[in-house]
């Protein structure tokens, strides 16, 4: 059984599948309080669920992508079997993933999405860093930026752990409300970062709705 928050049909509004449509499963709970977190609906309430009714609402849709997000949803152990059984269809699965909990043990086959958390977030000091050792080529690192004293924590660690070289793409996201879109682009383009300049798509379209 796993707690789950939503289950629902979008287009993928972040990462290098920006745009395309994506079944989304959001699990219940997180250990960490980012302050600029937009998804604080997902800490608590949801509804248990077992694997075979969720596996049963994503074969609803019939999709290529399913993106399995929160909340951190490894904080729920059942996740990885979850994750497994995804891709066991045949789905093109992803997760999206806080950095504060091992990935060691997804499946190989889940192209996974983790942050790392820069200052601004306040937890910067749960990043566990063991985690990028666990990251392959096709898996994707994002930094959510909230001003410049991120932008350079973030820029660091590029160079430190050789970033641009180990997974598909680094993600830089500015803050919505905080961190300016165009001074953010500005320094990647000043500074010809290897990295992916990304915004909300889902939250251009629909604002700050759930379920979207």
């Amino acid at each position: 059984m796993l707690r789950i928050t939503e289950i629902f049909y979008s287009l993928q509004g972040e990462t290098r599948t920006t745009g395309l449509p994506t079944v989304f499963v959001r699990l219940t709970g997180c250990p960490l309080r980012c302050r600029w977190c937009d998804t604080e609906y997902a800490f608590r309430g949801g509804d248990l669920l077992s694997i075979e009714a969720i596996l049963g609402r994503v074969s609803e849709y019939n999709p290529r992508y399913v993106t399995v997000t929160g909340g951190e949803p490894l904080a729920q152990k059942a996740c990885y079997g979850l994750l497994s059984l995804l891709a066991d269809q045949g789905y093109e699965v992803s997760l999206e993933t806080s950095g504060a909990i091992s990935i060691s043990e997804v499946d190989p086959r889940v192209v996974k999405v983790m942050d790392l958390k820069p200052p601004a977030s306040g937890e910067s000091h749960r990043n566990l860093y063991e985690n990028i050792g666990f990251l392959e080529k096709k898996d994707q690192l994002k930094f959510v930026i909230a001003d410049r004293g991120d932008y350079e924590w973030s820029v660091s660690k590029i160079i430190q752990y050789d970033l641009a070289n180990r997974v598909s793409d680094v993600l830089f996201s500015p803050v919505s409300g905080e961190m300016s879109a165009e001074i953010l682009a500005g320094w990647i383009l000043e500074d010809r970062l290897p990295v992916r300049f990304q915004l909300q798509l889902h939250r251009m379209i629909w604002g700050d709705l759930p379920g979207v």
